[in-house]
């Protein structure tokens, strides 16, 4: 099992999903921070809520061509350099939730996405400077119930922040791709 600590500790256990979010630099003011002796899961949802709103800092993820640019990633880093297995995943106007397990150190994989996200979006906002926060939020999931509720957490994000009345209505989501599929089979 993976183990190391930044501002977080992060257990990456092989073989096991991981339930990661990150988010833009700047997305939450400085000092920030969720009410002291908040459990984890507390403290991630109060987070994760404020988040949501969307109140502060870049959300140039609303953009659907920079929301296409991530998306279109997160399926090529499972689909053609088979980084891991994606479960779920929704890309918010400041954040990104993905479920996946990875087939390699999550770092690695990592990197590669936010890196490669990070140069395409700043071209295309015509930008420099940093676009993600540097430490990701991740979760090592536990038993195949804490997988199916935490892709459903996923999914009912934009739900839950009133952007849309359905899961499958949110256009940069597994939800949104998976009811396009069974609506168009090949």
């Amino acid at each position: 099992m993976a183990y190391y600590r930044r501002h977080l500790p992060h257990w990456q256990p092989q073989n096991k999903p991981l339930f990661v979010t990150w988010r833009l630099h700047g997305s939450l003011p400085r000092g920030c921070e969720p009410p002291a002796g908040l459990s984890a899961g507390f403290a991630f949802r109060w987070i994760d809520r404020k988040l949501d709103a969307a109140a502060n800092g870049p959300v140039w993820l609303a953009r659907h061509d920079v929301a296409a640019v991530v998306e279109e990633a997160i399926h090529y880093g499972e689909e053609t350099l088979a980084r891991y297995r994606l479960f779920a995943y929704v890309v918010m106007a400041n954040h990104v939730h993905v479920l996946l397990e990875p087939g390699e150190a999550l770092s690695v994989a990592m990197k590669t996405l936010k890196g490669y996200t990070a140069r395409r979006a700043n071209a295309i906002l015509n930008r420099r400077g940093q676009f993600w926060q540097r430490e990701s939020l991740d979760h090592w999931v536990r038993s195949e119930a804490e997988l199916r509720r935490i892709a459903a957490y996923i999914e009912n994000n934009p739900v839950k922040a009133g952007l849309v009345p359905r899961p499958e209505d949110y256009r940069w989501s597994s939800a949104y791709g998976r009811a396009s599929r069974q609506a168009c089979p090949v």
